[in-house]
């Protein structure tokens, strides 16, 4: 298999060069060079390759390795072989220090880079922006000018979220940036497209047949996309605060994941047909109302005999006192289509909850005159407009769950019948659980997989400037009136389910939340 954007046979005669801008912030420590490190102890970099870390503190070389060499490890196995890799890839990492919109500081880059790439016919730079949304243009803007790479060399630049604050924010960071970087060199980077289980999604539908005849209205009664932290902001309040839950995972990972699931099939592979295809699901959807939407925000939890104390959001001292920001959001969402019309996504994300995952649940519709409705335990059907949605109706329809994290699995619920002489009908997973199926493998962070997209110039999972236009505008009007209104978020303990509203929203659509089923 193909590991870098060029032939095996030019890859002696080539020279990849890695910027990491902000070097020494905690995305670059605990992701990025990690996953640099894992790509090139698995065989993944040309074997002429550098890493520069860039700056504003004054660090060695030598400094810099030793910051960074604590991070790094083996994930497929240690031993001598680990640590000699270790010491061959600091090796190759430098750092330069300078100010993110000095051009003259990145034309000292340039100088350090063309000395590691002295020799070679051709010179390719990455750089990835880890840092700060305010300083993004000045950076591209510097980092172009000065430091790109020279013909006929390839310069790609990544960027990270958040990719503004809303459709009018989003819209001037993105000419800002287009006056520096062409739309094919700007790779906007969303962590979460890159894990194993949402690159998995779109083999799941178009590769099995089962599938694809049931992925429809006909078939589907409602989709939820769930992300659930079991912790708070951590000291983190104050950035946390300054965009929310909604503006933090809803319209970018969760919007994103749906974007994948609900879209037709797309022409080929190739990063423009299915991309092409995520801004048509986007584009077909309604602005997000106030009535389909609950906030909530984490109070503190007292110590009791079996439990600590844990604070509340407002305990952060690095949250403004008295702050309306949610910690937690659920939202209805709607697709006008003809696939889609009329089946509702919930989106649900928060943190400070009783469990860390994230997870799509496709919840199938009941079975047509079912004949064995009597051996379900009675009930009724759920329908629509119905109570919170707990009958063992509801319990026995089909639903296929991707969890994407942790505990990577897919699964899905039949009924089925108890052994014995009786009629009595149990419900049973038919269960894909990455690590049972394959326990030899080692599942890559979404990093890794994202870094090599970008050397082999793959955009699939990369967000396109259209796609953030038409999801900003999905959420700017309910982001303004929440803001405009000063709608106090709904209190939930730390370490719980989250607010009741959210029951009560999933119940308007005959909706019962899955995850809580298996709690």
């Amino acid at each position: 298999m193909r590991t870098y954007g060029l032939p095996a046979s030019d890859w002696t005669s080539s020279s990849l060069t890695v910027v990491v801008v902000g070097a020494s912030g905690d995305l670059a420590r605990k992701k990025i060079y990690p996953a640099l490190f894992a790509l090139y102890y698995e065989g993944h970099l040309p074997p002429n390759f550098q890493i520069f870390g860039y700056a504003r503190s004054d660090l060695t070389d030598e400094a810099f390795r030793a910051s960074i060499g604590g991070a790094l490890t083996c994930r497929v196995a240690a031993g001598a072989r680990c640590g000699q890799a270790m010491e061959a890839f600091l090796a190759r990492c430098f750092y330069q220090p300078g100010q993110y919109g000095s051009g003259d500081d990145f034309a000292a880059l340039d100088a350090r880079c063309k000395e590691a790439e002295a020799g070679f016919a051709r010179a390719d730079r990455m750089f990835y922006l880890s840092i700060p949304p305010s300083v993004f243009t000045a950076a591209a803007a510097a980092a172009t000018s000065a430091a790109s790479a020279p013909a006929p060399g390839w310069t790609r630049v990544i960027v990270e979220k958040p990719f503004g604050r809303d459709s009018d924010s989003f819209r001037a960071l993105n000419e800002e940036l287009s006056e520096h970087l062409s739309e094919d060199d700007t790779y906007r980077i969303d962590h979460y497209l890159g894990k194993e289980l949402i690159e998995n999604l779109t083999v799941l539908r178009f590769a099995n047949l089962v599938f694809e005849p049931l992925w429809s209205r006909q078939y589907i009664r409602n989709v939820q996309v769930i992300f659930s932290e079991d912790f708070g902001t951590e000291g983190r309040g104050g950035y946390f605060d300054a965009y929310g839950i909604i503006r933090d995972v809803i319209q970018n990972h969760l919007l994103q994941i749906l974007a994948l699931f609900a879209m037709e099939p797309p022409v080929s592979l190739a990063a423009e047909d299915i991309r092409n295809e995520k801004v048509k699901v986007l584009r077909s959807m309604q602005p997000v109302s106030l009535e389909d939407v609950v906030v909530g925000q984490y109070r503190g939890r007292a110590a009791s005999s079996d439990r600590q104390a844990l604070p509340g959001y407002l305990d952060d001292p690095t949250v403004p006192p008295g702050s309306l920001c949610p910690t937690f959001a659920a939202v209805a969402v709607f697709i006008n289509n003809p696939r889609w019309d009329g089946v509702p996504f919930l989106l649900k994300a928060g943190k400070a909850l009783a469990a860390r995952s994230a997870e799509i649940r496709v919840q199938f519709r009941h079975v047509p005159g079912n004949l064995y409705r009597d051996k379900l335990g009675g009930g009724g059907a759920g329908r629509p407009g119905g109570s919170l949605g707990g009958s063992p109706a509801d319990r026995a329809a089909n639903e296929l769950v991707i969890r994407i994290q942790p505990d990577e699995a897919i699964y899905l619920k039949v009924a089925n019948k108890v052994p014995g002489l009786g009629l009595r009908l149990d419900t049973s997973r038919l269960d894909l659980t990455y690590k049972a199926r394959y326990a030899d493998a080692s599942l890559p962070d979404a990093y890794e997989r994202l870094l090599l997209d970008v050397i082999n110039g793959d955009k699939r999972l990369f967000i396109r400037a259209d796609e953030l236009e038409a999801a900003w505008a999905l959420f700017t009007p309910l982001l303004n009136e929440l803001d405009e209104r000063g709608v106090a978020p709904e209190l939930y303990p730390y370490g719980s389910r989250g607010p009741l509203g959210a029951h009560y929203l999933a119940a308007k659509y005959g909706v019962r939340w899955g995850d809580h089923e298996e709690e």
